[in-house]
């Protein structure tokens, strides 16, 4: 039954992209919106596949998704184990947690500037853009996670003499792994979104630097092509994640 249910939902999930994209089509040969800005699916559809022939699509999409995954280590990892530590122990959430509710409402794309200046606009600057994008979320939800977990589970370990390492492990990184992936979730689309964005500026390849420069030379089909691809990358690491996490998670598949 679960397997039913589950399949029922991604041909929801599939289909619902499918009936908007047919009725775009539709609206754009009966000039029910103009075409100039919003060209019709079955012109970017050519589009799409004059850029894969060329290799020119994959070249970016492989570049953007390095940069994304090696951002991903840099911000991801210290985010967890980071708020971990802000969750289990109060003097560390005392004097970290400050300068993340400072530093959190900053527009990660004004950081561009600053970020290009330190780091260069090598390969370096893009990794720590996805970085600062993926570390918040991730940092935020796993401590609300560790937080939520019940004491008791916490009192066990302390009667038991368990170690702080052995509680990290065995308590609070199980305890707060939903919160977790939710923060995984949300720094997989910030960081498709600064990877874009720091693309834009300095760089020679990747997704963002193709949609930069189809602005330039206003090829509007090339745009969406690029914006496309980026919506359909982020799709497929969502279903990616989801199925990591009802694997981590099985008792969080049947809900």
């Amino acid at each position: 039954m679960n397997s039913a249910i589950s399949l029922h939902e991604r041909l929801i999930s599939i289909v619902t992209p499918l009936l908007l994209l047919v009725l775009w089509e539709l609206f754009g040969r009966l000039g029910w919106i103009d075409a100039r800005f919003f060209p019709p699916p079955s012109a970017i559809f050519d589009t799409l596949m004059r850029l894969l022939r060329s290799g020119e699509l994959a070249a970016n999409v492989f570049v953007s998704l390095q940069r994304l995954f090696w951002g991903f280590l840099v911000g991801g990892i210290p985010a967890i184990i980071l708020g971990i530590c802000m969750g289990l122990w109060r003097p560390v959430r005392l004097a970290i947690e400050p300068l993340v509710s400072a530093t959190y409402p900053l527009p990660k794309s004004a950081i561009l500037p600053l970020v290009l200046l330190i780091f260069g606009l090598g390969e370096s600057s893009k990794i720590v853009m996805v970085a600062l994008g993926v570390f918040y979320p991730i940092v935020i939800n796993t401590t609300s996670g560790v937080l939520q977990i019940p004491t008791i589970y916490l009192d066990v370990g302390k009667n038991f003499k368990a170690s702080p390492w052995k509680v990290f492990r065995t308590i609070a990184l199980p305890g707060a792994m939903p919160s977790i992936f939710a923060g995984v979730k949300l720094g997989v689309g910030l960081g498709l979104i600064l990877i874009a964005i720091a693309e834009m500026v300095g760089a020679q390849s990747g997704i963002g630097y193709m949609i930069w420069n189809a602005w330039q030379i206003l090829s509007i089909e090339t745009m969406y092509v690029g914006l496309l691809t980026i919506a359909l990358i982020g799709f497929v690491l969502s279903l990616i994640l989801d199925e990591i996490e009802a694997i981590v998670l099985p008792t969080r598949r049947s809900r």
